[in-house]
């Protein structure tokens, strides 16, 4: 009887070396598969961060492969990531809300910019001193279902409604609407870029502010996967990976923008130099932590909006992993 046992005892043991070695098996081929993440719009300063990491070797050192992918269309990213063409995308957190709302299983992972970067853009000088001084004017953007979130809030916290004013959809020409005069603002600016970009070219931007205009503080730009994928060991790995590189960034800013350009000659000018720079206070220095109180806040935003139809609860958009 023992011996039996003794024998018994032998083979679970042999049994559970080998399942543990087929586990970790299994996870190493994981690892090493790549992972692709698609931005959110054409490779910028805003994406710093990820770059860096990659730049630096952290995805490398947590066994990662990357591949970063630029969208052909802004407002592709959490398709494609829905549909399994990636699996990671940089988005906007009003989109993704929206998309969720509409049955979409996406959910947040990660946090890249934690504060607004979103504004409304007009020239100083003109006709536009307020909100209010908006109604009849020409208001351009450039992703329909996202920038008109905000700019109905801040319309409405002025008297004003999306009716009062007339939207063009200007695409990727924000800035050059505005300074031929085809525009007199436009929403979905980014207070990194855009701005910048008017003082180059001698001009002086006016400001309107999300948060100082009836709309809660949100994360510019998260991370998101798909609920199917939230197991998957390479999410967690991918995010502190990021981590190590945002805390390498703000350490090292001018020698991180000289790799940067270096791998990305077309962005080697002033506008992008300022921009990266002036981005470095705006990104999630722990971006796998969750504010469930600030998306909760948000959330009752956009169902006061009306731009919500459907109840969400957190646990079922957004998660630590």
């Amino acid at each position: 009887m023992l011996k039996f046992i003794r024998g018994v005892g032998r083979n679970l043991l042999l049994i559970l070396v080998i399942f543990a070695f087929t586990c970790s098996l299994a996870v190493a081929k994981n690892q090493t598969k790549p992972i692709r993440i698609i931005l959110d719009w054409f490779v910028n300063p805003d994406h710093a961060p990820i770059f860096v990491a990659q730049q630096q070797g952290f995805f490398k050192k947590h066994g990662l492969k990357v591949t970063i992918i630029p969208p052909a269309d802004p407002s592709d990213s959490g398709k494609l990531v829905a549909v399994g063409k990636a699996d990671i995308a940089v988005t906007y957190q009003p989109q993704f809300m929206k998309s969720v709302a509409r049955g979409m299983p996406l959910v947040r992972i990660a946090t890249l910019i934690a504060t607004p970067l979103d504004c409304l853009v007009t020239l100083k000088g003109g006709s536009i001193h307020k909100i209010s001084d908006l109604k009849g004017k020409r208001i351009g953007y450039s992703m329909a279902g996202t920038d008109d979130i905000m700019l109905q809030a801040m319309l409405k916290a002025h008297g004003l409604k999306l009716k009062d004013v007339k939207l063009i959809n200007v695409h990727y020409g924000l800035t050059q609407a505005l300074l031929a005069g085809q525009i007199d603002a436009f929403t979905g600016a980014m207070r990194n870029f855009e701005p910048l970009e008017i003082e180059l070219v001698g001009k002086q931007a006016q400001l309107f502010y999300p948060e100082e205009n009836a709309v809660p503080i949100y994360d510019e730009l998260i991370l998101i996967t798909t609920k199917k994928e939230l197991h998957d060991p390479r999410l967690k790995s991918f995010i502190e990976a990021m981590q190590e590189g945002v805390i390498y960034l703000i350490n090292h800013p001018n020698s991180t923008w000289k790799i940067f350009v270096k791998n990305h000659p077309e962005l080697n000018n002033q506008l992008n130099k300022r921009a990266w720079l002036n981005t470095l206070p705006r990104f999630a220095l722990r971006p796998g932590l969750l504010d469930q109180e600030h998306y909760k806040k948000y959330t009752k935003f956009l169902q006061k909006q009306g731009i919500l139809k459907k109840k969400l609860n957190i646990e079922d958009y957004a998660v630590q992993l």
